[in-house]
């Protein structure tokens, strides 16, 4: 079996492949009434959208989303909303090494083991190319739920970090890295030059928080609010690791070290004095912000030989022509956003459903 769609009430499903004529999302669910315009998504894709710097791939994708159903007037109606991106910069020759022989990393061998064949052109639906549908979907996410803000922006890139007392909001808007350092900036720009280079790639850290989620979104054991992001997280192409709060750091800590200790607040809700838990206890938002961490492996289509086998189950090197983010991680952050603001729109509804 095979699985494009995530979601329980507010539900999207990714079509299409990196190659392909089109890509684009359909998104049941939504509630009816919302305001939606191709104008609402065209801003997060082009948060997203490739060739904007010399530190991403070089293909040319306007990414120019048309809404096709599910509106009337400018409203949502209730019923499925299709959403399509043309591909108008495919270049499926450089692709034709690739045809023979693996890349390690990669998901070429995996689909090939499953499917008994692939698209090996740019990867087809494995290809980070799918991810601009989810952006899309998700843009329409954050129209259900506008009283949350999410914002994300990477913590690190080759294991080089940011420093979390020069955090500053604003610069991330204002360099290329989404970074909010400045000076972890500019040396992120040698960092990634090099690898390019070099024909090589980095890894990245994305760092996203939702504020504004209201104690109470979420549900115990099997739909937990924190399962739930970490299944949408690491469903995006590229994602290697997950974190929730202090994530693995708090497995160091003590008891009390750990407790997000409590004080009576002014409005009758609970002031909390920690957040080591990122937003979420027994699987439910307590309406501190929810705190994540995701993990981007270094792109897998690199240009320094690296020993694999051909689909004969041959000996071989192969080096990956073409173009290709020299770190995936960097357009990570608007999708990380995206499938966020898709799972907290879902849970919304479900709290809904259940609690009015």
């Amino acid at each position: 079996m095979s699985f494009n769609t995530f979601g329980r009430i507010f539900r999207f499903t990714t079509w299409g492949e990196s190659h392909g004529p089109a890509l684009g999302a359909v998104v049941d669910g939504c509630p009816p009434g919302i305001s939606l315009s191709q104008d609402d998504i065209q801003p997060w894709l082009d948060k997203r959208r490739p060739g904007q710097s010399r530190f991403t791939t070089q293909r040319r994708e306007p990414d120019a989303v048309r809404i096709l159903s599910g509106t009337f007037e400018g409203r949502t109606t209730g019923t499925p909303i299709s959403l399509m991106i043309e591909n108008v910069d495919q270049r499926s020759k450089d692709y034709s090494e690739v045809a023979q022989a693996y890349r390690p990393g990669h998901a070429d061998y995996a689909y090939d083991a499953k499917y008994g064949f692939r698209d090996y052109r740019g990867g087809g639906r494995s290809s980070a190319r799918e991810t601009a549908a989810r952006v899309a979907a998700g843009a329409v996410a954050r129209l259900v739920v506008p009283q949350v803000r999410i914002r994300a922006w990477v913590e690190s890139i080759g294991g080089d970090a940011i420093d979390p007392h020069a955090f500053d909001d604003a610069e991330i808007d204002r360099n290329a890295f989404f970074c909010p350092d400045a000076v972890a900036a500019r040396r992120w720009e040698a960092m990634v030059d090099a690898a390019r280079k070099a024909g090589s790639s980095l890894g990245a850290v994305v760092a996203c928080e939702a504020s504004g989620v209201p104690a109470g979104w979420g549900a115990p054991l099997y739909a937990k609010l924190d399962s739930e992001l970490a299944a949408a997280c690491m469903s995006i192409n590229a994602v290697k690791g997950f974190e929730i709060g202090d994530g693995f750091a708090a497995a160091a800590l003590s008891g009390e070290q750990n407790a997000d200790a409590m004080r009576p607040g002014s409005d009758g809700k609970p002031s909390f004095l920690a957040n080591h838990a990122g937003g979420i206890a027994g699987g439910i938002a307590t309406g501190q912000p929810i705190r994540l961490r995701v993990a981007f492996k270094p792109t897998s289509s690199i240009l320094t030989p690296v020993e694999t086998i051909t689909r004969g189950g041959e000996a071989a090197e192969i080096a990956t022509r073409g173009r290709h983010d020299p770190c995936v991680g960097i357009r990570g952050v608007p999708v990380v956003e995206a499938m966020v603001a898709l799972v907290l729109a879902d849970q919304a509804l479900l709290h809904r459903g259940q609690c009015g």
